[in-house]
Parts: structure tokens; C-alpha cells; sequence
């Protein structure tokens, strides 16, 4: 009968961190917000349209089981005999890294842990053997295995290794690692920092497509509404027409996402030009441009202005991406 091991993923320990880190939630409803949360759901619509789930968490409260959840992860795998290097190990990432999910694991050589010197214990030995020996003379039968001469505790010895000079030995090279792993992570960010400005360019060539239809689309609106009067044979003053189109312009004008899809644009290229770790607050940026992109969405009324609130949330969705490997 083999014994079944279940390993735990590294978003479930992160979420048992989080867990064990804000008490004054239940596990069920970080479980949900953190649910709804992968499946795309912004922050503020969890907050106003999931209340039923999540137990009535507001806004400020949800946020918080996002940034926790979304905070420096790091887990180690270390031998038995460095393990007490862990709190240090984490103490440097703690002070070096700010976001993301750092996995580190450190494996013995074997071939060369069993290439070293070993020591045998020859008085023990022959003490070993001659014991071995009387017993076989006294029970008159059996053989003396000499594998299990060796194996006898104290026989044969490997070279003590000094555990106190290889773990400092191992806190340099960490420390090395880690500097070569953050100059790194500036070189990947500098990358990344073109795609997004390149989709930030895409965002604005699309709201100014939307801005350049609204004209069309109001005339287009007139035009149908008079075609619906006239086919219903109702005759309306001119007065009462335009009263109409007023009420329609407004369930159709986008112009405020218009101009707030443009700030958050001008926002986020701020902070990318500020530098440092801008992650959470680019994380927070996507949340607004994707919620000005969604009531956009529901106003489109043609062709044009679908495919751009199309694409814009294509757009958003690719930078929110890539803004997962800043930190």
C-alpha cells in the first residue's frame, strides 16, 4: 500500500497566509473575494453587486484581501541542515523586494557530499569483528558480514563539515543572487514599460475614435426617431423633438469615460515615469480604466464604438497582464 502526498500549490499557501494574516475575516469570504477576483471582477463591482457573497464587504475591505493576497510571496526549500537560515532569507527579500511570488530552493550535491574524506575507526573494527567472531563460535553457525561491520555506529565516519562557515557562505551568495536578480528585474520592467506605454498610445487612439463618432451617432439617433414617429403616424412640435433628443444624447453621451479613460491614461503614464515598485498602484489604475471601458461598452449603440470598447478592454486586459511581473 503507497502512501498518496497532496502538494499544496503556491496560491494556496499564499491564501492560507492571507487567511491566517486578517483574522477579523472569515476564510469563506476571503475564499470568495479572491474567487471573484481571478475571474476578472474589479474591486468596486464586487463591492456594490456581490454583496450577497461576500457578506457585505465594502470597497476599502475587499482591497485590503487584494493587496494582502497580492503582497511578497516567498517560500523556500532548504535541507534539514539549513532550514534555520529560512528567517534570515526571507528578512533580505523582505528588505529588497516589495511584490511578487519568489520561489527558493537549494539542493546538495550528492556526489560530492559522498565524495568526501571518510574516517574509519579501526580499534572499533577489530573490537567490532572480534565480538562478531566469539558470538559465531558460541552459536556454532552463521557468517560475519562485513557490510555490517561498517554499518556499526561509529565505524566509519564522513569528515565533520562546518555547517557555521558554509551557511555564511550561503547568506554571500545569496545576497549576490539577489542583487543580479533585481538588476534583472530593471532590465524586464524596462521592456515592460514600452508594451504598456505602446497599449496606453493604443487607448487613446481608440477613445478619440469613440469621441470622433458621437456626432454620427446623435444624427443617426434623430434620424431613426423621426422614422419611428413618422411610421406611427404621430405628428410631435419641433419643441417636443428636441426634448427627446436631449433625453437620448444623455443615456448616450460618453463623453465624462471619455474624459476620465484620458486621465487615467495621463495617471498611469506618471507613475510609469516615477519609477520604483508601481505595481499595486498600475493594478489600481487598471481597476479604473476597465471600469470606464465596461459603461462605455453599455452605451455603444453601433458598429464603430462597439469594436473600440472592444478593443480597449483588450488593451486594459493585456497590460493587466504584464503589470502582474512588476513589482
Amino acid at each position: 500500500m503507497t502512501e498518496q502526498t497532496t502538494e499544496i500549490t503556491a496560491y494556496e499557501r499564499s491564501v492560507a497566509l492571507v487567511k491566517a494574516e486578517l483574522t477579523q475575516y472569515k476564510p469563506k469570504q476571503i475564499d470568495t473575494v479572491l474567487g471573484l477576483l481571478q475571474d476578472g471582477n474589479t474591486v468596486p463591482f464586487i463591492a456594490r453587486y456581490r454583496k450577497d457573497q461576500t457578506g457585505s464587504l465594502d470597497e476599502v475591505q475587499i482591497r485590503e484581501i487584494e493587496e494582502r493576497q497580492r503582497y511578497l510571496e516567498n517560500f523556500f526549500r532548504l535541507p534539514e541542515q539549513f532550514r534555520g537560515l529560512e528567517n534570515a532569507l526571507r528578512e533580505k527579500l523582505r528588505q529588497n523586494l516589495t511584490r511578487g511570488k519568489i520561489e527558493c530552493s537549494l539542493r546538495i550535491d550528492s556526489k560530492k557530499q559522498a565524495a568526501a574524506e571518510l574516517n574509519l575507526n579501526k580499534e572499533l573494527a577489530n573490537q567490532v569483528i572480534q565480538s562478531l567472531q566469539w558470538i559465531k563460535a558460541q552459536a556454532g553457525e552463521g557468517e560475519i558480514n562485513l557490510t555490517d561491520v561498517l554499518r556499526y555506529p561509529g565505524v566509519v565516519e564522513a569528515t565533520e563539515q562546518d555547517l557555521d562557515a558554509i551557511s555564511q557562505d550561503l547568506l554571500t551568495a545569496f545576497d549576490e543572487l539577489l542583487v543580479e536578480f533585481i538588476a534583472m528585474r530593471g532590465r524586464e520592467g524596462e521592456k515592460l514599460q514600452a508594451i504598456i506605454q505602446q497599449r496606453l498610445d493604443g487607448i487613446t487612439v481608440e477613445a478619440e475614435k469613440v469621441r470622433s463618432q458621437m456626432p454620427v451617432v446623435l444624427q443617426w439617433q434623430r434620424e431613426r426617431l423621426l422614422q419611428r414617429f413618422e411610421e406611427a403616424k404621430i405628428q410631435l412640435d419641433p419643441q417636443r423633438v428636441e426634448q427627446e433628443m436631449i433625453l437620448l444624447a444623455q443615456r448616450v453621451d460618453v463623453a465624462e469615460e471619455l474624459d476620465r479613460l484620458q486621465m487615467h491614461v495621463k495617471e498611469t503614464n506618471n507613475i510609469l515615469k516615477k519609477g520604483g515598485a508601481v505595481g499595486r498602484k498600475l493594478d489600481f489604475m487598471m481597476q479604473e480604466l476597465n471600469r470606464e471601458s465596461n459603461t462605455l461598452a453599455s452605451k455603444s449603440i453601433n458598429a464603430e464604438v462597439t469594436a473600440s470598447a472592444v478593443e480597449l478592454k483588450v488593451l486594459i486586459e493585456q497590460m493587466r497582464e504584464q503589470i502582474q511581473n512588476l513589482e
